[in-house]
């Protein structure tokens, strides 16, 4: 009885949505009340279209080098933290301060940071002599996905800070002072101490950056629209591209697409629970 409301809301707003996208799939839906029977036919379309494979190559791009950055990056902030650096409430605070900015405010803010112009990054290489290195980084295709990865990992690198810090102040204190009376330096207590202990922590972390990253779509539609030629389409814009701004006036394909990413997804997830995952239970 006190589930109810909670699973009715799940049932209304993720489980009906779901199911309802796996039996648009197999139909050609020009008109909500007039769709066509197709069968298999979308998803042989979707393996064939050059489109969802250059979107796809650029989603597994992201998902699977920007959440390692988003959890190494993280961690190295909480260690600076945890060993309280000069002005630490302020890096805190500064540190975490994007993480509660809108995907709009943050993707607007990184266009004009970009622009070729007076965006301060060009213009901060011009007042240093480096003029020649002044981009068009989000028009050009071979560094807009790398400009719009690092405004992700500017957004989110607070939250994994965080994280991270809270992990690092719950680890027993007896094994790190045990490191220190042994002489063991500041690097290999990171490695052979700290890291392992955090193990679990930064395995959650990245699974969890993982499924963020295959489905990312607020920062590219905002900062690029998937473009230039194709060099930022994800899967979720594409799918969002085919369904509403093509004029194909078809929901059937794009469901397909979405079902295809959607047994990608829980495939990737699994595997990495299963290769990532403790082998033996740590023990302190």
């Amino acid at each position: 009885m006190f589930l109810a409301p909670a699973l009715l809301v799940y049932a209304g707003l993720t489980a009906y949505p779901v199911l309802r996208t796996i039996h648009d799939s197999f139909f050609t839906i020009a008109d909500m009340d007039a769709a066509t029977f197709v069968g298999f036919d979308h998803f042989q379309e979707v393996f064939r279209d050059p489109t969802f494979w250059a979107a796809a190559r650029n989603t597994a791009i992201w998902s699977l080098l920007a959440p390692l950055l988003d959890v190494v990056t993280g961690l190295l902030l909480a260690l600076c933290l945890y060993a309280r650096v000069p002005y630490a409430r302020f890096l805190r605070v500064a540190w975490f301060t994007p993480v509660l900015l809108s995907y709009v405010v943050v993707g607007i803010l990184w266009v004009w940071i970009y622009d070729y112009d007076w965006g301060i990054v060009n213009v901060a290489l011009r007042a240093l002599g480096l003029g020649a290195w002044a981009q068009a980084w989000l028009s050009d295709p071979r560094l807009a996905l790398g400009a719009v990865m690092l405004t992700h990992l500017w957004k989110w690198a607070g939250f994994n800070m965080v994280v991270c810090l809270a992990a690092l102040h719950s680890l027993p204190s007896e094994v790190l002072e045990a490191a220190e009376l042994d002489n063991c330096g500041w690097f290999a207590k990171l490695v052979y101490v700290i890291v392992p202990m955090l193990r679990p922590t930064l395995v959650n972390l990245f699974v969890l950056a993982f499924i963020g990253k295959m489905k990312v779509f607020d920062l590219v539609f905002i900062m690029t629209d998937g473009g230039p030629l194709w060099a930022t389409e994800t899967v979720s814009t594409y799918v969002y591209k085919r369904a509403f701004n093509w004029n194909t006036f078809d929901l059937g394909y794009p469901s397909a697409i979405a079902v295809v990413w959607f047994v990608v997804v829980v495939a990737f997830v699994l595997l990495f629970n299963r290769l990532l995952q403790q082998k033996e239970r740590l023990e302190y």
